[in-house]
């Protein structure tokens, strides 16, 4: 019985079409074996999306991209299904790795969810014209979190001219389409 390639080895090679793509996206001289941590650090959200959203596994690669730049927010797991500018929609299955005691996702990886989906969409909508850190995090719980989650943020981001804050909401429901959490995410933000 012949076997097939695993996920991870597929979304590897996605990965490294992506930092390629990104590479050349961003003049790097870098071919994708070579393709350097500064090189990945020069690519926009918005260049590695317009990358690999289309690809097969694009969204996979997308996903192992984040866990690269950003390695906390990347360990829940989550997967972006649709971005662009001040929007984001992404999932989070139910799994043991994301659960706590009460037999539901936990209310840390619910605010991981919350704050990386208004960041994945605040940053795509300023596209490296100004960076942001999180000053903070609010959650408001509603529910207990079961199932395969969906959060949104829909933010209209003005162009960033000089340092201010703005907060951001990311929004999770249920697969049932119930709230189970809010996310206010109060972003620092600065033109580069």
């Amino acid at each position: 019985m012949r076997s097939l390639p695993r996920v991870s080895a597929l979304t590897d090679a996605a990965l490294s079409n992506a930092a390629f793509a990104g590479a050349a996206l961003t003049g790097a001289a870098h071919g994708a074996a070579n393709a350097s941590r500064d090189a990945l650090d020069r690519i926009t959200i918005s260049q590695a999306w317009a990358a690999l959203s289309a690809l097969p596994l694009g969204k996979e690669a997308f996903a192992k991209l984040i866990k690269l730049k950003i390695p906390y927010t990347g360990s829940i797991g989550a997967r972006v299904e649709e971005l662009r500018d001040g929007y984001a929609r992404t999932t989070l299955r139910d799994r043991r790795a994301v659960r706590n005691h009460l037999d539901s996702i936990h209310a840390l990886a619910l605010a991981n969810l919350g704050e990386m989906t208004s960041g994945i969409a605040l940053y795509h909508a300023i596209d490296g014209r100004a960076s942001g850190i999180v000053t903070e995090i609010r959650s408001v719980y509603l529910k207990k979190a079961r199932g395969t989650l969906t959060a949104t943020c829909e933010a209209a981001i003005a162009p960033i001219t000089d340092k201010r804050t703005e907060v951001v909401e990311g929004v999770i429901r249920d697969r049932e389409g119930d709230v189970v959490c809010r996310v206010f995410v109060t972003w620092q933000l600065r033109p580069n």
